[in-house]
């Protein structure tokens, strides 16, 4: 490879001047939370079936999802993922005939149909898909649900209760249980006839998945015995309760799209009228998740408003721009309004600390996360040593942190041990990454990192090394560690490597050695890292075949913390990322983050800029300038 010359300062003045640019007035960065086509589809799917005719926006979001597909009629979830992926595909479909703007005829159309068929039929989507498709007629209910409304009444002291699924868990199967109760469907004058993309017909209700867990339903049976049959109806009445009790202010169901879709044909279900107040706030709520991605209207899952603020702030502090700047006061400022002082689930499992940290959208109130609170408390750390206001933030997000580790040592996103393995064999798919929130090596490592980096805890600290532990405990035999919520291994050893040094590990220890050994290992011929979203169903890394800018700031942060000396490995990389961060080809916009494996991916549009920025800034302040 060619070496070229490149003056660091230049490239990370041109990265620091992008960054500032995109602020908003009030001092956030908004950018968008972009997940595929499937919440613009629902959202055409939402309105019809309500008849809110909002004719410009289910335009716009048609030509979004048309803009998507492939030259063979599917679409996909990632660029690599092959010949197409049946749930979008069919999300898609069933979105542009009931927007009226397309027809079956079209030839797109008919390619999509196509394509369908021959991946199996509708009968093969996701069950969540299944669900939407039942709710608006299209496919019939299951016979059973697993999970007995009758679960929520169980009190936090019985050994399994409804506070032990997660939160996310919790927001998406809460109205579920009304629906899967009550078997309801809405379908309208326009709702399309999708009967022709079933394989076989007959077996259109039942190829669902939904297996009795013996132990399980054993469990609930023993536990709700002798009730009466009045106790279903009040089951039904705490789900109803629930959700009202956590819409947020803009009217949505905990700020997250999936669940206030569900919570709206719940209400329904449940004879409230379409144009009820709470459901006509919550549409209007999710119609604020809309933004704009090279000059198409996409419908954000949610916002991601705070974490990319927290970002961006810490970033550019990193890179030497001054707390006294102009972009690191209002952005702080904002970050400080957004710190939560409102009780949540949370405290079910942690009930002795106080509130104080932070969510993910702008929205959120009572969802906070281990992860989003770091990065907030990273971006006030420097005003926190001046500034009063600051240090009470300070104080608060750091004791709650503190109060949120879990008892095998590790740290989850939402709640504090939420992890019964029991849940990982309900019949439910995606169960693992839905119903919990378990340690994950990702969260532990950042948050080492910040305890370490940040607020001076080492090693020698109880909580430290227990956090410590767990990731020595859980590092994959070749080195690496899995990373929960990002793309993927890579993401998860950045995190572990990072956050142990910053801890007090010594970059000699063995495993250090052993992560960076694989890092190395995996290093594309130009100089850079890729890695494919397949890594997270397959549960063990898949090469991408190309490198991302993204990956490989993950990758080389890791290693300039691990080496003393910037090795030439190190030095092709920084040429790489360099070269990167530039490029406009499809690696900018392949995901890197994650919700669910095989069905939610997650591009982070502020990624391209902050952890680059981030990582030519630490190996300047550790090696100096850029070699050439």
């Amino acid at each position: 490879m060619a070496s070229v010359t490149y003056s660091m300062p230049s490239e990370m003045s041109r990265l620091v001047a992008t960054v500032k640019r995109e602020q908003a007035p009030d001092g956030s960065w908004r950018y968008p939370f972009e997940t595929g086509i499937s919440t613009d589809a629902y959202m055409i799917i939402l309105l019809r079936t309500l008849e809110r005719n909002d004719e410009d926006l289910i335009r716009k979001l048609a030509e979004r999802i048309e803009s998507r597909q492939e030259d063979n009629g599917a679409w996909k979830l990632f660029y690599d993922e092959g010949e197409g992926n049946v749930t979008t595909t069919v999300e898609a479909y069933y979105a542009l005939l009931y927007s009226g703007y397309r027809k079956k005829t079209d030839p797109r159309m008919q390619a999509a149909k196509q394509r369908i068929l021959e991946m199996g039929g509708i009968e093969n989507v996701h069950m969540f898909a299944k669900f939407m498709l039942a709710m608006t007629g299209q496919y019939r209910w299951p016979k059973f649900f697993p999970i007995p409304a009758e679960f929520l009444l169980l009190p936090p002291s019985f050994p399994l209760h409804f506070f032990d699924i997660s939160v996310q868990g919790r927001a998406n199967l809460t109205p579920l249980l009304i629906l899967t109760d009550n078997k309801y469907y809405r379908k309208t004058r326009k709702s399309p006839d999708l009967s022709d993309l079933f394989r076989s017909r007959a077996d259109s209700g039942e190829k669902w998945g939904l297996r009795a867990d013996r132990s399980f339903l054993s469990y609930l049976k023993q536990s709700l015995i002798g009730l009466p049959k009045q106790i279903h109806t009040v089951a039904k009445q705490r789900a109803v309760q629930y959700m009202l009790q956590h819409l947020e202010a803009d009217g949505t169901f905990y700020s997250y799209f999936s669940s206030t879709f569900l919570m709206i044909f719940a209400l329904l279900s449940l004879g409230y009228p379409k144009d009820h107040p709470i459901i006509v706030k919550a549409v209007d709520g999710l119609k604020t998740f809309r933004c704009s991605i090279n000059g198409h209207t996409h419908m954000q899952y949610t916002t991601a408003t705070v974490w990319n603020t927290a970002l961006a702030s810490y970033a550019l502090q990193e890179a030497g721009v001054p707390p006294s700047d102009a972009a690191i006061e209002k952005a702080n400022r904002y970050l400080l309004s957004r710190q939560h002082n409102r009780y949540g689930d949370w405290a079910v499992h942690n009930p002795y600390s106080l509130p104080g940290g932070w969510g993910f959208s702008d929205i959120n109130t009572i969802n906070p996360d281990v992860d989003d609170t770091t990065a907030s408390l990273r971006a006030i750390y420097r005003q926190a040593s001046k500034n009063t206001l600051f240090r009470h933030a300070w104080d608060r997000g750091l004791r709650w942190l503190l109060s949120m580790q879990n008892d095998d040592g590790g740290y989850g996103a939402f709640e504090k041990n939420v992890n019964k393995r029991l849940f990982h064999y309900l019949p439910i798919q995606g169960a693992e990454f839905l119903l919990t929130d378990p340690s994950t090596a990702d969260l532990t490592g950042r948050t080492l990192e910040f305890f370490g980096a940040f607020a001076n805890l080492t090693k020698d600290h109880p909580a430290i090394a227990r956090g410590i532990k767990w990731l020595i405990d859980h590092q994959e035999k070749n080195g690496s560690w899995y990373g929960r919520w990002g793309i993927c291994y890579i993401y998860g050893t950045w995190a572990a490597v990072t956050g142990m040094i910053a801890a007090g590990v010594p970059p000699t220890h063995h495993a250090i050695q052993k992560a960076a050994k694989w890092l190395l290992s995996i290093q594309n011929r130009d100089g850079g890292w890729g890695e494919s979203c397949k890594s997270d169903s397959a549960k063990t890394y898949v090469p991408l075949r190309a490198s991302t800018a993204i990956h490989t700031a993950w990758a080389l942060d890791a290693l300039i913390a691990a080496f003393d000396q910037p090795i030439p490995e190190i030095q092709v990389g920084i040429q790489f990322l360099l070269q990167s961060i530039k490029k406009e080809d499809w690696t900018a916009s392949y995901p890197t983050g994650q919700g669910m494996a095989g069905g939610f991916y997650i591009r982070y549009h502020s990624y391209r800029h902050v952890f680059p920025l981030l990582t030519l800034s630490h190996y300047e302040k550790k090696f100096g300038s850029l070699p050439t």
